[in-house]
């Protein structure tokens, strides 16, 4: 089994006015932190430690579980609006006055509700295997098997995280395989799980998406200024990377990358491409 710096990392927390955080913080101090957004169902032991080193390395890494979500205490949330308001008051409790933030899944969709309500936090944004807060015109509808295992209490097994994040051949699988072993560290420590009432607030956030019109899509991304980077894998049978094409003509300052051989999880399937590309973003 690897060794990683990442799994060594304490659990810190902070008291905000609506709950207690739970967060851990890596990497190079200085510079403008990174704050990490996670996807549906997921704690903070549910990042991939080598995806973190690698990241750490050049970088102040920040990563907490919000409002209600596993380690940390609150009333769970119901709307991107919702988490964004946690994510928002976590980064206010620290003191932070700006951040770069880098959501996956729902943390992209997140992100981008931090931007616009609280545009002075945000200095530049990264949208992985995510894409605008709602379905644009020509993307694939919403795969039913996705829908029905992102209900299965606990969120299924690991048949179902592997057809959910990874693509379906030898070495996207090999590539899921080695993250199940990377994570097991931290998920055989025992931390807590996220909760049915958690898990369902967050499938009400989502499923919030499919009803916004695409009129309301491209007002929201056009009121977007900051730098953004959407980056998504081309066999993401969770958020079609389609959207992501689709959204960049309505911002002012974005950049779009589709791994052609990623799924869901591109940031783990291919860690340092996806560092590196990341890097240069925030750099810029």
């Amino acid at each position: 089994m690897s060794t990683f710096l990442a799994d060594k990392a304490e659990n810190l927390s902070v008291e905000g006015p609506s709950a207690t955080f739970t967060y851990r913080r890596i990497g190079r101090p200085g510079g403008t932190p990174v704050v990490l957004l996670n996807r549906f169902r997921a704690t903070i032991d549910w990042w991939d430690p080598e995806f973190l080193d690698l990241l750490a390395a050049d970088h102040d890494v920040i990563l907490f579980d919000t409002v209600g979500t596993g380690y940390s205490t609150g009333e769970p949330r119901d709307s991107l609006d919702g988490f964004a308001d946690g994510a928002i008051e976590f980064i206010e409790t620290l003191g932070l006055p700006q951040v770069d933030l880098l959501g996956w899944s729902m943390g992209g969709f997140v992100a981008q509700r931090i931007a616009l309500r609280r545009p002075e936090l945000v200095r530049r944004l990264v949208v992985a295997g995510s894409g605008p807060n709602g379905w644009l015109p020509g993307a694939p509808a919403m795969n039913e098997k996705v829908v029905a295992i992102m209900q299965k209490p606990g969120g299924g097994n690991a048949d179902d995280l592997l057809y959910l994040f990874y693509p379906d051949t030898e070495t996207g699988r090999a590539a899921g395989r080695r993250h199940l072993d990377h994570i097991s560290t931290r998920l055989n420590a025992g931390g807590p799980a996220v909760s049915e009432t958690t898990a369902q607030g967050m499938f009400t956030a989502v499923s919030q998406l499919l009803q916004v019109t695409p009129e309301q899509v491209r007002a929201e991304l056009e009121a977007i200024k900051h730098p953004l980077l959407y980056i998504c894998g081309q066999h993401d049978v969770m958020v079609p990377a389609y959207n992501s094409y689709a959204a960049i003509r309505y911002l002012d300052a974005a950049t779009l990358i589709i791994y052609g051989d990623a799924g869901h999880a591109l940031m783990f399937q291919h860690a340092k491409t996806f560092v590196a590309d990341v890097t240069t973003f925030l750099a810029a």
